[in-house]
């Protein structure tokens, strides 16, 4: 016993006198971020133009692979939601398989593919074991080749999407975004409205649309590949060949029209409120117009949203959930899309503190803009976007995601190194110059979704500018 205690004695020894030295009251030194080393893109193309993106990654045998078709719901038009509805149909049926068969031959080959609309773009993307690729490549080619769009499933798909419509007038997040994307956005905009329509296009959707749409809009000649995986180059441009050689546009591309609605800006704060009877707590989404992605102020954009709300030791969730109480969280941040998207301050908060949280939520805002940041506070806000950065890459999918994403900008691999280096020459003076430019203090425009009997009084009081009070079958409709 004696030898065990004198062994665990001299094992601490180091340890205590480590501890005896050591500072607890202050924090640590941040180390600098590493030097940034990005994978190597090679690329090719089919004979029918469709480019391939390839980065090769053999530390797994797996496979990650995404296709992007241009268009998204931009192409909706006169039509809200028709292209994530038709995104959603190439699944229900391919080739000679029955949604049900077709996910059990992927579950078979340890495959899983997905299909989606965005504002600027559809996705299908595959994830599979490298020995079972050239099966799911099968699979893939007739998802996106050969779907099937039978009247039986769409009536079923339309028929639970009609259902999903009704239920927005039930969920309060839902509500406040709906909301303040149709007040920031105006009709003609392609943000204005939900990805999924509203319950009168839903209802209108038949086969015929639905295969009409496709055949004017997933034509090869907007359509690339980004491959990431165990794989090689010349290997997946000889599989993709196989599969994807003869395709070729069967009518006209659907023209994507120029969008010429411009976002709205207050000259004062615009409150409006729409009233969920009984609820426990308000929704509140504040914000405004955002910024370009493209603008030389994205790095310093990114540092100072950090310090507001972009992270969870920002001021806001310090605040107002650390030492308030007033929230389980609360967040802000810029939608960096091809269009421009908002600025958001979001968050939950007990409806008896929902006038107190907004004046917080003002306050950090109004004090961002008018003091500068200390340099401890910087650095730790520089670091924390900087270090994230190679997070992006730590999976085949991640790397897919960042090079799809990159992609919708025009911008190349290597400009994440670029951002990095510009992250960290961001300064104090440059927090607050984005800061008075971009954070709407004095030109928001404040969503709040709640129940008025018990906020609406409180939020009166604060005078922020005036109110409006929105219709839930409106704003859900």
């Amino acid at each position: 016993m004696m030898k065990h205690s004198v062994l665990i004695l001299c094992t601490l020894a180091p340890a205590l006198a480590f501890g005896q030295a050591f500072d607890r009251t202050q924090a640590p030194p941040l180390d600098a971020p590493p030097a940034l080393k990005l994978p190597m893109l090679e690329r090719t193309s089919l004979s029918n133009g469709v480019t391939l993106q390839l980065v090769q990654q053999h530390e797994l045998p797996l496979v990650q692979l995404t296709l992007v078709i241009v268009g998204g719901t931009k192409l909706d038009a006169s039509q809200p939601g028709l292209a994530s509805f038709t995104a959603r149909m190439l699944t229900e049926g391919a080739g000679t398989r029955d949604a049900n068969a077709l996910q059990s031959e992927l579950a078979f080959l340890g495959a899983q593919l997905f299909a989606s609309a965005g504002t600027d773009a559809f996705t299908i993307s595959l994830n599979v074991p490298r020995r079972t690729l050239e099966q799911a490549l099968d699979l893939l080619g007739d998802v996106v080749l050969r779907p099937l769009f039978r009247a039986a499933d769409v009536r079923r798909q339309r028929d639970l999407r009609l259902a999903g419509i009704l239920q927005r007038r039930d969920n309060a997040n839902i509500l406040a975004l709906l909301a303040f994307n149709q007040l920031v956005f105006p009709p003609g905009h392609p943000y204005h409205r939900p990805s999924d329509g509203d319950s009168a296009a839903t209802a209108a959707l038949d086969s015929a649309m639905v295969r009409g749409f496709y055949d004017q809009t997933f034509v090869p000649e907007r359509a690339k590949f980004v491959i990431v995986g165990d794989v090689t180059v010349s290997e997946m441009r000889t599989l993709l060949t196989r599969r994807f050689s003869g395709w070729t546009r069967g009518t006209t591309a659907r023209t994507m029209a120029a969008v010429t609605a411009k976002p709205v800006s207050n000259a004062q704060v615009k409150v409006y409120l729409v009233d969920k009877p009984n609820a426990p707590q308000s929704v509140i989404y504040l914000g405004a117009p955002g910024a370009d992605r493209l603008s030389p102020d994205y790095p310093a954009l990114m540092v100072m949203n950090t310090i507001l709300g972009g992270s969870f030791s920002s001021r806001l969730n310090s605040n107002l959930r650390e030492t308030r109480g007033y929230t389980y969280g609360i967040s802000s941040q810029f939608s960096w899309q091809p269009l421009p998207g908002p600025f958001v301050i979001s968050s939950g908060v007990r409806s008896n503190v929902t006038d107190s949280s907004l004046v917080e939520i003002f306050r950090e805002v109004k004090m961002l803009r008018d003091l500068m940041v200390d340099a401890a506070e910087l650095e730790r806000a520089k670091a924390y976007v900087a270090l994230g950065v190679p997070q992006r890459f730590e999976t085949n999918a991640q790397i897919a995601g960042q090079l799809v994403s990159l992609g919708y900008f025009g911008l190349p691999l290597t400009s994440l190194g670029d951002f990095v280096s510009k992250v960290n020459q961001v300064t104090a003076t440059d927090v607050q110059r984005v800061a008075r430019q971009y954070l709407p203090a004095g030109t928001a425009t404040l969503v709040v979704v709640g129940d008025l009997a018990k906020i609406r009084a409180g939020i009166e009081a604060l005078q922020l500018g005036p109110i409006a009070v929105l219709d839930v079958q409106q704003v859900a409709r």
